[in-house]
This record gives C-alpha cells, structure tokens and sequence, in this order.
C-alpha cells in the first residue's frame, strides 16, 4: 500500500526511481510520480495509472542525481493527477512524497494553513505547506522537525529542498522507511525489494526518527536533535527472486515455489540431528502461557485459524483467534497468562501493529510469524518466526499462507515435544509428503482450467463450504476468488447452510466443496445434497481414500491434521484461471495493496 523510493549520488536518477517503483507495484497503487532536482530547480512527473503511463511523460533530457518517487494508494481524494503524489509548496521549494495517515490533517489545515490555497484533497499537502510555513524563520531541518511535532497519525516521508539538492530529508512514523547504502550513493525506500538490484545493505528507521541522506552520508536524529547511530544489515534478498522469469505472472510462479517453501522451512527449522527446533525463549513463552492469542488480517487470519487447530490438539494449549482491525479497539477480557502471536506476511500491517502497541503496553510477551526480518512487526515483538518462503509479489498471497501454516505446525510440534507430549507422527515426514504432493497438484493445472471455465467462467457468485478444517481452507478460497476474479465469493461452515445461506442458492450456483476430514465426509456430503437439490452446480473436492464417483477432483492423501497445505493448492489455481478467463490482472487486482500499512 504506497511505495517510496529516493536516490542521491552521481547518476542520474530518473531510471533508478522509475526501476525501483516498478519493484513496488506490487503493494497496490492507483497513481505514481517522481521528483528529480538539480541546479536548475525541481520537476515532477506524476500521472494517474501505471508506471507505464507515468513513463511516457518522464522527461528523459532532464539530467539529475537526486530524486524520489512514489505510488500512491487513495486514502484521502480520489486518484487523479492532482492527488498523485509527490507534492509540493505554493513556492515549489519544497517536493515530497508521504505515506501514511495524518490523522489531525483537518486540524493542521484549520490553524496553520487558512491562507494557503491548496491543490489537492491530500492529507499529504499538508505536511509540505507546513515545512515552508515554517522554514520562514527556521532552517529546512527545523522546519521538517517542527513539522514533524504536529503530525498525528502514519507516515513515511521523503523530502526535497530545491534550494540544497544534495540532501533528501526523510522521517517516518508507524509506516516502513529504510535507508539503503552505496559507494558515493544511498538510497531510500519503502521495502528494500525496491533497490535490492542496486544494494543490499539498509540502514532501519525507528518511528519518530528523522533523517538527512547525502551521498556520502546518512545521520540519523530523534525529534530533540540527538545524533543516533545505528549499524547497517544486509537484506537477504536475490534480485533474480523479484523476477517472473518464464511465468506469465508473479501469482502461478509462487504457486508453484510452494513445494520449495516448505523444503525450505523444514530445512531452516531442523537441528544437526534432523530434529525440528525453534529458539528456546520461545518454546518457554508457549509452554508458560495458559492461552495463546492468534492476532492477524486476511489470508493471515486465515492461516491463523489452522494455527489453532495445531496448537489445540498437538500442543493442548487453548488458543483464540482474532480479527486485528477489531481486537484492537474491543479487548476481551484476557487470561492471567496470555501469549500473543501476530501472523503478518510483510510485518507491517498496521491494524496488528497497533495491538501490538497495546498488547505491549499491558506487558504481556509477543511473538511474530513473518516473511520480513527486520519488519516492524519483528522488531517490535519480543520473538520472531520467519516464514523464509522468499518474496511474494503477487498481492493474492499464496505461499506465504502456505508457509505460515507450515511454520505455525513446527511450533505446535515442538511445543508438544517441549511438555512432554507424544504426536504419534513424525512432522517431518509428513511435511515432505506434504510438499511432494503440493507438487502433483501443481502439475495439474489443465484440470483447474477446466474447472474454472466450467464452474466460474459466467457466474455472478460462488459459495466454498467445509468442515471443520476444511472450513477454514474455504474462506482462504473464497477470499481468493474474490480477490482476484472480482466473483462475489464466500466461505461457510457446510451445517450453516440451512441457517439462512442457503436461501441464496439458484440454479447454477457453483458450490465448491472441500471433502478431507474422514469424521465429517459423510455429512459435508449431505451438505453438497442440499444445495443441489435447490439447483447448485457442485465441485467436490475430496481427498483420496475418501473419494466418491462423481468427486470433481481427487487430491493426494497426507496426514489428515495437514490437509490444509494441500486442499488450498487446488482453490488457489482454480481462482487464478478464472480471473485469467475473465480477463482480470491477476497480480495487481482493483483496489487492493499487498502490504496495508494504514488502519
């Protein structure tokens, strides 16, 4: 959700910025601009759209060594060219580029700025008028830190003086900002994926910091002007990972990574004598809690509701699973020793983070389970669990979810083992079977074609319905449909059917269904009876040695505890051909953003 990047150094810096937005395109947008200064003054170039349509405007004779850019995701006005960031003064000194919330815009505006006439409906004007109001009688860092003072909310800001342009001022509050280093370069970006192709060592930002980056230099101040120093690390990311390669799109290539994903994890997680282990401060937080709290959003939450069921039957600790957006503003009364888990793929979702905050604040421990070490969500909780499935550009999360789940079994086993608990399986072998079979899956995609051409291919709605787990896996499969198909999609409980969902059923309807769970195939079938005697057009999805004549698709058997890592594949390609059919982009769909960084 929004995407900065800056450079300051000795080439000029158009390409650079145009490259690196073009890495974040992937965190949604619905406009895009750049900001180059030299001796000459400051341009900019924005446009409503993709970076394609801002590229063909980009003066390519204007040469400059400094620059930022930006895409912008709409919060406050509509997209357009006048709300397109970056933004600039009445003067055109002052150039910037913001995400985030200002959450006292309105406030700012009504004391400070009445005598300015401003040319967008942005939050983010505001805060460039409010630097050269100040910058008066102020230097342009006093200006920006005195700015910076007033605001209430979210932000990453990049900024250019037209007056020094070897400096780019930088700050950031709740939404990520790093500093990436060079030789006689540095650069500034929303997520190192964007400059990774020309650095990979960065610098991390703490909330309330601001910073002045030259080419030769990067100093780091809190809001009372104190110098702070911080030693770089080194992203671990491979420029060849953020390429597509042969696939056509980012989403059926980490599909197809899945299989990889959890080789990977096994790997990462297994001791010298191929035993699975997590950091011990760690297990004692899960074997000391009397009721763990699973916090996520979307797929996350999703894969947070399997969590439960492993950490429930594996490790017999109790376990809730919440909405963040919602925990966050109604706390329920909490055990006496809560353990939090915060389940985020980029691990800068800010409706978590602020839980996190609060959760904190009451001083209760926090665990996070992320793809992104050196993330918010990670840094600012006592433990972390990384997801090493590598980074995921498609905005429909696909291995990620696969990975969290994966990793959230690890825990659960491990935790058992810690209390002295006997699972009766190796979770080792059965995650290789597991990932053996996300292979087969995967070498059927000609019968997910089919199936969304037959299923999907005209329909206004879809219903995913399941048991137990598999209902779980439904609403993962619903949201993927939904998400990129535009089909009006939605999971349920197969029981909940005749409690009112029922009644939505017409004929044709498609009704997907999940049959993996031995103890509720017989009634999840009778479910599937229900709706097709009302005229619904079923697709069964069944596990073998619980298959029936007439199943639509038969996936591999794994350990029935496991299901979930396998059921989904099937739902995942199945969603992806029919936004394909209806002619949808795929891995950027409408209105959404991979990474929400905004409440």
């Amino acid at each position: 959700m929004c995407g900065i990047v800056g450079y300051i150094g000795n080439n000029d810096s158009k390409e650079i910025l145009l490259k690196g937005l073009e890495k974040l395109e992937y965190r949604g947008y619905d406009s895009a601009g750049i900001a180059v200064v030299n001796d000459n003054g400051v341009q900019v170039f924005k446009e409503k759209g993709r970076i394609a349509d801002l590229r063909s405007i980009v003066d390519l004779d204007v040469l400059a060594n400094t620059g930022i850019g930006h895409t912008r995701w709409a919060t406050h006005g509509v997209p357009s060219h006048e709300n397109a960031h970056p933004h600039q003064s009445n003067s055109g000194r002052y150039t910037l580029v913001h995400n985030g919330v200002i959450e006292n815009y309105d406030h700012l505006k009504r004391e400070y700025l009445q005598e300015i006439a401003l040319k967008s409906d942005t939050d983010t004007e505001i805060i460039v008028q409010l630097i050269e109001l100040f910058s008066k009688d102020l230097s342009t860092e006093e200006a920006f830190r005195e700015t910076l003072k007033v605001l209430k909310g979210s932000y990453a800001i990049a900024l250019l003086d037209k007056a020094d342009n070897g400096t780019i001022y930088v700050a950031k509050n709740k939404s990520p900002l790093l500093v990436g280093l060079g030789d006689a370069f540095n650069v500034v970006a929303s997520d190192a994926m964007a400059m990774i192709q020309v650095t990979d060592q960065y610098v991390e930002l703490v909330d309330k910091e601001m910073v002045m980056v030259t080419k030769d230099e990067v100093i780091i101040k809190n809001l009372d002007g104190d110098i702070i120093e911080r030693a770089p690390y080194t992203a671990e990311l491979d420029a060849s990972d953020i390429e597509k390669g042969t696939y056509p799109h980012y989403m059926l290539k980490e599909i197809d990574e899945q299989p990889v994903v959890i080789r990977n994890i096994i790997q990462k997680y297994q001791d010298e004598n191929g035993a699975l282990t997590i950091d011990e401060n760690i297990v004692s937080a899960m074997k000391e809690a009397d009721r763990i709290y699973i916090i996520a959003a979307g797929t996350s939450n999703h894969a947070g509701l399997v969590g439960k069921q492993f950490i429930e039957k594996m490790a017999k600790v109790p376990v809730e699973v919440h909405i963040s957006s919602e925990f966050g503003y109604n706390i329920p009364l909490l055990s006496k020793k809560p353990l939090f888990i915060f389940i985020s793929q980029s691990g800068e979702t800010a409706d978590s983070r602020a839980v996190l905050v609060s959760v904190k604040e009451m001083g209760h421990k926090a665990l996070t389970i992320t793809n992104v070490p050196g993330s918010t969500l990670s840094r600012e909780a006592d433990h972390t669990l990384l997801l090493h499935a590598g980074p995921e550009i498609a905005v429909a999360s696909t291995k990620a979810y696969t990975a969290q789940i994966a990793v959230l079994a690890i825990l659960a086993e491990v935790t058992a083992k810690a209390k002295g608990l006997s699972l009766g399986f190796n979770l080792v072998q059965e995650l290789g079977i597991v990932a053996n079979a996300i292979e087969i899956l995967c070498d059927s995609k000609e019968a997910y074609e089919d199936i969304a051409r037959s299923f999907l291919a005209t329909t206004r709605n879809a219903f995913f319905i399941g048991r137990g787990i598999d209902y779980y896996v439904g609403l993962e499969g619903a949201l993927k449909l939904k998400e990129i198909s535009y089909i009006q999609a939605e999971g349920f409980a197969g029981g909940e059917l005749k409690h009112g969902t029922i009644a939505l059923i017409e004929d044709g309807t498609p009704i997907i269904a999940l049959a993996t769970q031995e103890s509720v195939n017989l009634s999840i079938r009778g479910n599937v009876k229900e709706v097709v005697a009302r005229g619904a057009n079923p697709c069964i999805i069944a596990m073998k040695g619980l298959e029936q004549e007439g199943d639509t698709f038969i996936i591999p058997e794994v350990h029935e505890l496991l299901t979930p890592l396998i059921s989904v594949i099937p739902l995942q390609l199945i969603s992806y051909y029919a936004a394909l059919h209806r002619d949808c982009d795929v891995d950027k769909p409408r209105n959404l953003a991979k990474s929400v960084t905004v409440e």
